[in-house]
Order: structure tokens, then C-alpha cells, then sequence
């Protein structure tokens, strides 16, 4: 396993991420993603943890607090020490029913982080994430909110998800402005068969130094290969045929899983390995976060960590999943290539 720092910062997290959506579930969405129970939670955290991942991602709204509850309870049940783990957890969705029980004002943050360090049994939070963008609560009283929550040692560090790259260029102008602790992290959806993230997203994320936390890597399952173009496949009760999400344009996708397929058989591998070691090497990534409902889930996924793939197959991969030059990407492209060469220096 290798380790990446957050941004830019010296905290070291793990190349893959546990995720805990799964855990809880009960028979609404939350159980259409998973049912895992404290038990099967206890193994799936032990597994990640004996292969070297150190760093676990959840969320409030998953399972309404319950996957927090699990995961919690699972590092309490394990024995782990809290300085060998990263914790990252999540606010913004519907929590309750009421006008203020969601979204990103001070109220919501400071009563969910204070309900979120309850029920993980933990005294802090390491990375604490914005789960959404508010398009009522101004960005200042959000991070004005999550600063206090690191200058009183509830917090380490804050990062957002789901933002567009001008909501975190004017997140971090107000936080260098008013002295604020910086955002240090986006998570974001970020799939071979879905690479919008680079005409905005990752060029900003490497301009900034921001660390990149991918999730739903294989596409809500549909990259794992066990799926066909004419819907066939996957197992009973499968994530994609119960719960499809996010959309995907499903005839690139499975174009790019028949270019995945002959390299994972290359190799002897699965299909999802190749998804997943694809992402691992794109450099603006930090961690990719992996879900599981089942042992031996996670564990075909943390091998894609092992999967070197060549530059003839990245390119060949890159080739088959590029994205459509858009404007204005071209036109800067044009204008800026000679610029690029000029600036290149010579070879010795």
C-alpha cells in the first residue's frame, strides 16, 4: 500500500480509502446500497486495515448515523489505536425534518459534528467534509463555522465534496482572506468512464495543492465487468440493477470496459482491478475510496493497488476514455502549446 500526503499538507492517507456507505442500511436507499451488519463491519475494517489502509470515509446522512455508529463501534471492537487511523466524515444532507435540518449553515455543522464525534466514540474528527454545496448559506459562515471547529480540536482538517472548481477557488480566497483554516481536500466523482473532473476540476485541484478523494470509482459497479450491454450479468441484488447511480453514458462505458477487459486478463485480474488501478495512476489522486458489502469484495479491489499497468496500456486505456475536446479547453490548448514549448528547457 502507498500513502499520499492530504494536499498539501503532512498528513499521510492510505492510496485507497474504506467506505462505510455500506454499512447499516435499513429499507429505504440506504439498504438498497448495503445491510452490513456490526459483525461483517468489524471484518471488512479489519481486512482494510491488515492490508494497510489507514484511512476510513463516512458520512452523517449514511443510514441516518448509523454507518458512523458501526464504524465507530468497529475500531472500538478492533482494538485500533487512534493515532493509526484516518477518520473522514461527512455534513450537509437532510438529517431531519425540520427547515434547518440540513445544508451548510453554522447551526448544522456545529450540532452534526458534535452528534458525528458521538456516535464514532471519537474526541476528534480528521477530516471533516462539506457533503454538498449550499446554494443559500453563504460560503463565509460555512468555513467560518468549520475554522472554529479546528481551532477547538474537534476538526484536523476541512475539505468539501461535490463542489464545482469556482465554489472552491472562492472558498479558499475567503479562507487566505480571513485567515481561516484552508480547505485541503475535495471528494468527487471520478470514473474512466466518467472523466469530467479534468476540464475544471483538476487542473484547479493541482494549481491550489488540493488533495483529490475519489468516490464511486467503478461507476456504482457498473465497471466491475460483471455487467453486459444488453443488461445481463452482475449478481442478484447488485448495487447498479437496484440503484442506478450516477449516471454514466452506458455505451462509452462498456466501449472502455471492452478495451479493460483483454488488459485484465493480461494481467489476471478483474475487470474492476483495472477501473481501479487506472485512477491510482492519475497524479492529481489522493485516495481512492473503496466500498464493500462482502470480504472478499474488498479485498479483489485493494489488489488493484499491486496492478502496475505499462505506458502502452495507460495509453491505450487513456485513448479509448478521453474526453471530447470542449471550448473553452481547445482554444487555451492552441494558444497556449508554443508558449509551453518556449519555456521547456533543453536537454543537456
Amino acid at each position: 500500500m502507498r500513502y499520499n500526503t492530504l494536499g498539501q499538507t503532512g498528513f499521510m492517507v492510505s492510496e485507497l480509502c474504506l467506505g462505510t456507505m455500506t454499512f447499516g442500511g435499513d429499507d429505504g436507499m440506504w439498504g438498497q446500497i448495503g445491510h452490513v451488519p456490526q459483525a461483517d463491519a468489524d471484518a471488512l475494517v479489519r481486512t482494510a486495515l491488515d492490508a494497510g489502509i489507514n484511512f476510513i470515509d463516512t458520512a452523517n446522512v449514511y443510514s441516518k448515523g448509523l454507518s458512523e455508529k458501526i464504524t465507530g463501534q468497529a475500531l472500538k471492537n478492533l482494538g485500533v489505536p487512534r493515532d493509526e487511523v484516518v477518520v473522514a466524515t461527512k455534513v450537509y444532507g437532510r438529517f431531519s425534518d425540520h427547515p434547518n435540518g440540513a445544508g451548510a449553515s453554522r447551526g448544522h455543522i456545529l450540532d452534526q459534528c458534535r452528534a458525528s464525534l458521538e456516535r464514532l466514540q471519537l474526541d476528534h474528527i480528521d477530516l471533516y467534509q462539506i457533503h454538498g454545496f449550499d446554494p443559500v448559506t453563504p460560503i463565509e459562515e460555512t468555513l467560518e463555522a468549520l475554522n472554529d471547529l479546528v481551532r477547538l480540536g474537534y476538526v484536523r482538517y476541512i475539505g468539501v465534496s461535490n463542489w464545482a472548481a469556482w465554489h472552491i477557488a472562492k472558498g479558499l480566497g475567503i479562507c487566505e482572506r480571513r485567515g481561516f483554516a484552508k480547505i485541503r481536500s475535495l471528494q468527487a466523482y471520478y470514473t474512466i468512464a466518467g472523466r469530467d473532473l479534468e476540464r475544471e476540476i483538476v487542473p484547479m485541484l493541482r494549481s491550489e495543492q488540493l488533495g483529490l478523494m475519489v468516490w464511486s470509482p467503478l461507476a456504482g459497479g457498473l465497471l466491475s465487468g460483471k455487467y453486459s450491454r444488453d443488461g445481463a450479468g452482475g449478481e442478484e441484488g447488485a448495487r447498479r440493477a437496484i440503484f442506478d447511480f450516477p449516471p454514466v453514458n452506458k455505451d462509452r462505458a462498456f466501449d472502455i470496459i471492452d478495451v479493460m477487459r483483454p488488459i485484465a486478463e493480461t494481467h489476471g485480474v478483474s475487470v474492476a482491478q483495472v477501473a481501479l488501478s487506472w485512477l491510482l495512476h492519475q497524479s492529481a489522486v489522493s485516495s481512492v475510496i473503496v466500498g464493500a458489502k462482502r470480504v472478499d469484495q474488498l479485498t479483489d479491489n485493494i489488489a488493484a493497488s499491486d496492478l502496475d499497468l505499462s505506458e502502452a496500456e495507460l495509453a491505450t486505456l487513456d485513448e479509448a476514455s478521453r474526453l471530447t475536446p470542449e471550448y473553452p479547453g481547445w482554444m487555451m490548448e492552441r494558444q497556449g502549446d508554443y508558449r509551453t514549448a518556449l519555456s521547456t528547457p533543453r536537454r543537456a
